[in-house]
C-alpha cells in the first residue's frame, strides 16, 4: 500500500491524533535536515571558491592551501553528519512510538 493509504488507515484507527503527531515529526525531520545542511553546504562552497582563488593567485602554495581546505571541509561535513544523526534519532525514537 502507498504511504498515503497507510496514513489514511492510521488516521481512521486513532481518530487523527497519532497521525498528526507523525506528520509533525516527519515535517520537523525534513525541515531540520534541509535547514541543517544549508550552512555547511554554503560554507563548503565558499571554502572551495576561496581555495581555488588562492591557488590561482599563488600556485607555489597550492599544496598547503589544499591541505587546509580539505581539513576545513571535513570539519564542515561533520556538522552535516551531526544533523543527520539528530534527524535519524527523531525519526526512529519518536516516530517509532506512533507507528
Amino acid at each position: 500500500s502507498t504511504p498515503i493509504a497507510w496514513a489514511a488507515e492510521e488516521t481512521a484507527k486513532s481518530g487523527g491524533r497519532d497521525s498528526l503527531v507523525l506528520a509533525v515529526i516527519f515535517l520537523a525531520a525534513g525541515l531540520g535536515m534541509g535547514l541543517g545542511v544549508l550552512g555547511p553546504a554554503l560554507g563548503q562552497g565558499n571554502a572551495v571558491k576561496a581555495a581555488c582563488e588562492g591557488m590561482a593567485r599563488n600556485p607555489s602554495v597550492a599544496g598547503k592551501i589544499m591541505t587546509t581546505m580539505l581539513l576545513g571541509l571535513a570539519i564542515m561535513e561533520s556538522l552535516a553528519i551531526y544533523v543527520l544523526v539528530v534527524v535519524l534519532i527523531l525519526l526512529f525514537m519518536f516516530a517509532g512510538k506512533f507507528m
